[in-house]
């Protein structure tokens, strides 16, 4: 598994996405619905309607990068549907990814929400 660096930006795009789209409909995706620009560094995560598959969509200098994961069993832990993006630390996203519940596995003086943006 690829564990994001720390201070990364990461963004959910908080509503489900069309897992048929590859790279050039998800930086679409970054620019006309999360309003964010693809080639910025951040990642950005796009999970589909089912819950069991997410992309994620990074800039890494010198081209974009798709990452795909899918859980045998189980669900992605997804905040509510909400319009827009959220933002998650490194240490959330790498929980996300383990199929972990993020939001119940960090000590209470820890816990950074994610923060709508």
């Amino acid at each position: 598994m690829i564990a994001p660096r720390p201070g990364v930006r990461v963004y959910l795009a908080t509503q489900p996405c069309d897992m048929r789209k590859g790279l050039d409909g998800l930086a679409a995706q970054v620019q006309n619905t999360l309003r964010a620009d693809p080639f910025s560094g951040a990642l950005f995560v796009f999970r589909g309607k089912r819950g069991d598959m997410l992309k994620i969509l990074t800039w890494d200098g010198s081209g974009l990068c798709l990452f795909v994961k899918r859980l045998e069993q189980g669900r992605f832990v997804w905040p509510p549907i909400v319009e827009g993006r959220l933002r998650l630390t490194a240490g959330q996203l790498s929980l996300l990814l383990e199929g972990i519940d993020w939001r119940r596995t960090m000590a209470p003086k820890t816990v950074r929400a994610p923060q709508a943006v």
